[in-house]
This record gives structure tokens, sequence and C-alpha cells, in this order.
């Protein structure tokens, strides 16, 4: 006789992440919207935080680097869009901007160019700790793609590289290679979203007079009225950037 399988429905998976001060967290997550639902000082710091169905829990290890954390956990939502746009919301109330550099930051919804053709965006918390949100099922996934031109693809790549892995050091080389070799049959478009994209990855690594830079050479490229709709989610990021910096 086999045995009985017990079914267990509604099982509830929380995510404990590290930090160095809890009380930076709570502040940086009550500024996405999120409330908290637990926290402690002893035998040691920590605490959840919940903004609808997203629950986070971290714990406090003094002396604890950021830039040295591996700690990672997917979102997945129905409405990245409608997500983004809240956090950007809630950074612009407390900060008068979006954080596109440093610790902590947000990065733009982006289509990946993998097999499954499914974007997202990304947050990097005070913890270091990167909360990587992507489509759900209620979402239909967008059909994989491969860029077409030259730069498109370098874009493509840059983008799994820093977005994906965070490692933006590989991307800059990827993107300043492409940058390097001007083609004839370059698109444009392609042009102004890798330079926006550079302009960045500068900012993530400190560098506002490269920053500064990109963007001018993106407001400089010549576009018909066409390319200029194509290029407009690239130049709302740009301004974002210029914004930054001021």
């Amino acid at each position: 006789m086999s045995p009985r399988k017990e079914a267990w429905p509604n099982e509830v998976t929380v995510p404990l992440l590290p930090c160095a001060s809890i009380d930076d967290i709570i502040a940086f997550y009550q500024v996405l919207g999120f409330r908290t639902t637990y926290q402690q000082r002893k035998p040691y710091a920590c605490a959840g935080l919940q903004r609808e169905d997203l629950q986070l829990q971290f714990f406090e290890i003094p002396g604890f680097d950021p830039e040295q954390s591996y700690g990672s956990c997917l979102v997945i939502t129905p409405d990245i869009e409608g997500l983004h746009r809240a956090f950007v919301s809630g950074m612009r109330a407390a900060y008068g901007k979006v954080l596109v550099s440093g610790t902590p930051r947000m990065t733009r919804p982006r289509a990946r160019k993998n097999a499954d053709g499914i974007g997202g965006f990304s947050v990097i918390d005070p913890g270091g700790n990167w909360i990587r949100v992507f489509s759900g099922a209620a979402t239909a996934p967008e059909p994989a793609t491969t860029p077409a031109g030259r730069l498109g693809k370098a874009l493509a790549n840059a983008v799994v590289q820093a977005d994906s892995r965070g490692s933006v050091e590989q991307a800059v080389r990827i993107l300043d290679s492409a940058l390097a070799r001007s083609q004839a049959d370059d698109d444009p478009v392609e042009q102004v979203e890798v330079l926006v994209y550079r302009a960045e990855l500068a900012m993530v690594r400190h560098d506002p007079e490269t920053a500064a830079e990109m963007l001018a050479r993106a407001d400089s490229v010549q576009l018909t009225d066409e390319e200029a709709g194509r290029a407009a989610a690239a130049f709302d990021n740009a301004a974002e950037l210029a914004a930054a910096l001021r």
C-alpha cells in the first residue's frame, strides 16, 4: 500500500537577506512602499518588510560590506511597469530623483534578449542585495529576438553583464569597444540607446564626467521623426540621468 500524499497549499517562501544596518534597510524600503511587519534588536537585529504580497526579511551583520554581498532574490509580477512606476514615485518623493548610481539604486525595465524574452529591472538595496523583478505568468513573454544591428547586439550583451550579472566593468568594455568602431550603417537609434546606457554605467561607477559626455553625444545624434519615436524611452532615461547629475 503506497503512503498517503498530503497536500499543503498556500505555502509562502520569504527570502532572508543580509545587511549592515537594519535601520537603513527599513528606511529605504519604506520609500518603496513597504511596511515593517516585524523587528527585533536582540538576540540579533532583524526585520520583516511587506508590500502587498511581496515579503522580504533582513538580518544585520556588524561590519558587513554591501559591495561584497551575494544576496539576491527573484520577484515575479504580472505588472513590471506598474511596480517600477511605484518605486520611481517613492524615490522622487523621498530623494527628489531616481537613484541610478551607488548603493542603493534601481535599474530601468529592459527586455533581456535571452531564450525566453522575459525582461525586468533590479533594485540594489542598502545591503547590496539584488531584488530582481521579472514578468509573471499573467504577462505574456515578449518574443525572443536578436538585435539586428551591431550596436544593438553589443547593448544586449552589456545589459546581461551589468543588469543581470552585476558585472559593470565587463559591460563598459563591451560598449566602449562597440562605440570605438563606428560604422556607416549603424542604426542611429541603437547609437542613442548605447550612449545613454553607457552614461548610466558611468554613474554607477561614480564617473559623472563620462556620464555627461555620453549624454551630450546621445543628444547630438541626428534622428528622423520616426527614429526619435523609437528612441523615446532612451531619452526618458537620459533625462533621469541628467537630473541625477544635477
